[in-house]
């Protein structure tokens, strides 16, 4: 029997990992790192750096190439595709390393349950022959390390707040019944689709690490500036995360618009 172990790593900054995260990774048996090419080295030097800094036990170390998604077809089914792949990987990967069983440990950005696969891909394991125990272990979302970098709440006095991906943004348009959305996973900065004046902006890229970036202020203003730090970011280090929070000047329960603060970027 294998025991997954999803342990929740932030944003790739030690800082961000628990003490519980800590224990997990140096009580199991073998810790699976994805690697995800020449471009994106440094996503997998994040994690090992994290290995190296917060073991304290000899545990072992695997490493394997993550399939690239197809862009062709429906987006859903590519997905799915893409998951069984990842699945068989694992499979592969634990049966070479870990034959007798035991526990294996996967680092995940941010938290696994929010915007993550690694739940849904565990899940595919006992249909391809590979029964699991899964235990998660909570770790800090991009979410809080936006709006502990800003310094500001999630969400306005006693209103929702939503949750979304720039795919569903840009297809679906604003959300009906919330001023606040978070915006996750999105490689096209959806908000250029958006009519900007309504809008303030909290956007922040690689939050918690040495290169982290940050802009806020009114989106008309903002959008253009953050197209353009996104693509120079991203082409200086390979890749990029960036998160980002929109909001409604003007609510209809509250009445008067709030100020924006002065742009900030650091």
């Amino acid at each position: 029997m294998i025991t997954l172990i999803l342990i929740g790593i932030g944003t790739g900054n030690p800082d961000h990992l628990t003490r519980g995260a800590i224990k997990a990774l140096n009580e199991a048996d073998l810790i699976l790192l994805p690697r995800k090419g020449a471009a994106k080295s440094d996503l997998v030097d994040l994690r090992r750096s994290i290995c190296a800094e917060m073991l304290s036990t000899p545990v072992p170390i695997a490493e394997f190439d993550m399939p690239e998604r197809s862009s062709e077809g429906r987006y859903l089914d590519a997905v799915r595709d893409w998951h069984d792949a990842i699945a068989r990987l694992w499979m592969e990967s634990v049966a070479a390393h870990l034959p007798g069983g035991g526990s294996v440990a996967l680092l995940v950005w941010g938290d696994p349950s929010l915007y993550d696969s690694s739940l849904r891909i565990a899940e595919r394991l006992a249909p391809l022959g590979m029964p699991v125990r899964t235990h998660v272990v909570p770790g800090i979302t991009s979410i809080q390390a936006l709006t502990a970098a800003h310094g500001i709440c999630l969400n306005r006095l006693a209103e929702p707040v939503l949750i979304t991906t720039g795919r569903r943004l840009r297809e679906d348009g604003w959300p009906t019944g919330t001023d606040s959305v978070v915006v996750m996973l999105d490689g096209g900065c959806a908000f250029q689709t958006l009519p900007p004046e309504p809008f303030d902006i909290w956007w922040g890229a690689y939050l918690g690490l040495p290169q982290q970036a940050l802009v806020h202020g009114p989106l008309e203003a903002m959008g253009s500036r953050i197209v353009r730090l996104r693509a120079d970011l991203s082409s200086r280090h390979g890749w990029i995360m960036d998160i980002y929070i929109l909001r409604q000047r003007r609510h209809a329960r509250i009445g008067e618009p709030e100020r924006a603060e002065p742009e900030q970027t650091r």
